[in-house]
C-alpha cells in the first residue's frame, strides 16, 4: 500500500539509488547529533515527521523533532534507553519489575558478580542485539567474560575501560513487545514469542512467532509491565521495542528501546485488511494520519534469523530455494553476501539472513520456520 509520502533517508553514508528508490537521501553524522538534527530540521520542504529506525538514529530523530516542533520523546528519555545502567536505575526508582543489578568498574566484574549471586548476566551498557551479553556461573567465567566484553566494546568504538552492567539471570520464557506510544499511552501491536530457550552463555535470538501462545492474563501482565517501563523512562511518542522475561514471580523488563524491532524482522508483522507493514503503521502515526489499523492482518506470522554457527568466511548457503518451497514460508533472504567474513555472537552483530512464514496458527508458523531452516546448509570456511 502506498502512503504517497515523500521520504528522505538520513544516513551516515550515501546510499545506492537502488536502496533509496524514489526517495531522497541526506548525509548526517551519528557522532554529531546536534549538527545532524539541525540538517534534518533545515530540510525543504519542512518534514512532517521524523522516525529513528536504529539505535544510532533515535537520539538524532528526537532532537530533530523538537527543533521542528513535532510530537516526540524527550531527548533525555531517549538517551536513557541507550544506557542500560541509567535505564536500570530509573526503572528501579519507579518500582518496575526487573533483574537485580549492579555496575562493575574496570577489574571489579568478578567481585560484583559474586556479590550479586550466580548465575548472572554481564553486558556492555550501550550495545544492542545481544552483542557482548554473556551469562556467567562462576568467578572464573566472570573474569573471562569481562575481558571478552571489553574487547567487544573496543571493537564497537567504545571505551574499553568503561563500567559494565551485571544483572541477575532470570529463568523463563522471553518475549518481544512491539508497541506504539501515542500521548504516553502504549498500544501493543504484537507480543512475539521466542520459542528457543535463551539460557546462555550467549543470547542469540533465532525465532519470533506471533500471536503469543501465552495466556491472556500473562499477555496482559506483559503489556502492563512494558507500559510501566515506558512511563518510568519518560517515553511518550512513537515506536518502542521491549524484551520481557516471564520469570518465576511474573514478567520482568530486560530492555526497552525507543524504536521498532531491528533488522528485517519487522517484515513479519502486517496489519489491517490491507496488510499494512509495521513501517507503514509507524509512519502514519508519525505524521498524524488517520486510519491506522493495528489489528493483525494474518492469523499467525513469524521470522527466523539465520545464526552464524562459527567465525570464518561465508562460502555460500545451500538450500535457499528448497527452504522457500516449504509450506507456509513466504520469503527467504540472505543478507550477508558470499565471500564475506562472518562473526558469531557475542562479538558479532549481524545474522546471515531471515526466513519468513505465515500460517493459520503459531505452532504451524514455528514448524514451517524450523522445517525451512532444516533445508539449509551453511558453508563457512
Amino acid at each position: 500500500m502506498s502512503l504517497r509520502m515523500d521520504l528522505v533517508v538520513a544516513t551516515d553514508d550515501v546510499l545506492p539509488m537502488g536502496e533509496v528508490g524514489r526517495s531522497r537521501s541526506l548525509v548526517i553524522d551519528f557522532d554529531r547529533p546536534e549538527w545532524s538534527a539541525a540538517r534534518i530540521s533545515d530540510l525543504k520542504p519542512r518534514p512532517d515527521g521524523v522516525v529513528g529506525v536504529d539505535d544510532k538514529g533515535v537520539i538524532i530523530a528526537a532532537m530533530a523533532s523538537h527543533l521542528l516542533g513535532l510530537p516526540a520523546n524527550p531527548v533525555a528519555a531517549v538517551r536513557l534507553t541507550r544506557d542500560k545502567a541509567h535505564m536500570r536505575n530509573l526503572l528501579d526508582s519507579a518500582g518496575v519489575p526487573q533483574p537485580r543489578f549492579a555496575v562493575a568498574q574496570l577489574g571489579d566484574a568478578t567481585k560484583t558478580a559474586n556479590d550479586l549471586g550466580y548465575p548472572c548476566v554481564m553486558k556492555p551498557r550501550g550495545l544492542s542485539a545481544s552483542r557482548g551479553v554473556i551469562r556467567v556461573d562462576s568467578d572464573s567465567e566472570a573474569s573471562f567474560a569481562e575481558t571478552r566484553i571489553r574487547g567487544v566494546i573496543g571493537e564497537s568504538g567504545g571505551d574499553m575501560d568503561a563500567s559494565i552492567l551485571v544483572e541477575q539471570f532470570i529463568p523463563g520464557d522471553e518475549v518481544a513487545v512491539e508497541g506504539l506510544l501515542i500521548d504516553a499511552f502504549l498500544e501493543v501491536l504484537a507480543i512475539l514469542d521466542k520459542p528457543d530457550p535463551l539460557d546462555g552463555p550467549f543470547f542469540e535470538e533465532t525465532l519470533f512467532v506471533t500471536p503469543s501462545r501465552h495466556t491472556t492474563d500473562e499477555q496482559q501482565a506483559i503489556a502492563d509491565v512494558t507500559e510501566a517501563a515506558t512511563r518510568a523512562l519518560g517515553l511518550v511518542s512513537g515506536p518502542i521495542h521491549a524484551e520481557v522475561r516471564l520469570g518465576p514471580d511474573g514478567p520482568v523488563v530486560i530492555e526497552v528501546a525507543a524504536r521498532s524491532i531491528g533488522g528485517l524482522c519487522g517484515r513479519a508483522l502486517t496489519f489491517g485488511v490491507l496488510s499494512e507493514t509495521l513501517e507503514s503503521v509507524i509512519l502514519r502515526s508519525a505524521v498524524g494520519m488517520a486510519g491506522v489499523r493495528t489489528d493483525a492482518a494474518a492469523p499467525a506470522t513469524g521470522v527466523m534469523m539465520l545464526p552464524i554457527p562459527k567465525a570464518g568466511k561465508l562460502d555460500r548457503i545451500d538450500g535457499l530455494e528448497a527452504a522457500l518451497q516449504v509450506e507456509g514460508v513466504t520469503d527467504v533472504v540472505q543478507t550477508i553476501p558470499n565471500a564475506r567474513d562472518v562473526v558469531p555472537l557475542p562479538e558479532g552483530d549481524r545474522y546471515l539472513g531471515f526466513i519468513f512464514a505465515t500460517a493459520s496458527t503459531p505452532d504451524a508458523v514455528e514448524l514451517a520456520l524450523r522445517s525451512a531452516y532444516g533445508k539449509l546448509e551453511i558453508r563457512i570456511a
